[in-house]
């Protein structure tokens, strides 16, 4: 015997849980040159529930990146959320996962 282990077969995991992606349906914020920080991060936390430092962090990623997604959900659900981020004249997309 070598002493190594044998192989380890990898197991096939269908993830049937919906609630680790969402429901299909994602929000997508792209960056301007208008809002601030503090604007983007409020808007966040109103449109999708999140929290101040989930908001920060997408802000930051929508600033250096130039857009990020912020919400995960049911096609309604992230329709109303991109409706309220809009109110501030950021750009916003929904789409399918």
């Amino acid at each position: 015997m070598s002493g190594l282990p044998g192989t380890i077969e990898r197991p096939d995991v269908e993830n049937t849980d919906r609630s680790l992606k969402g429901d299909g349906w994602i929000v997508t914020v792209f960056n301007n040159e208008t809002n601030t920080y503090d604007e983007v991060v409020m808007i966040l936390m109103i449109a999708t529930h999140c929290t101040e430092e989930e908001a920060a962090i997408e802000t930051w990623e929508i600033d250096r990146l130039g857009k990020s997604v912020v919400h995960c959900g049911g096609e309604k659900e992230c329709r109303t959320a991109s409706e309220i981020i809009a109110t501030i004249g950021i750009s916003v997309e929904v789409s399918q996962e």
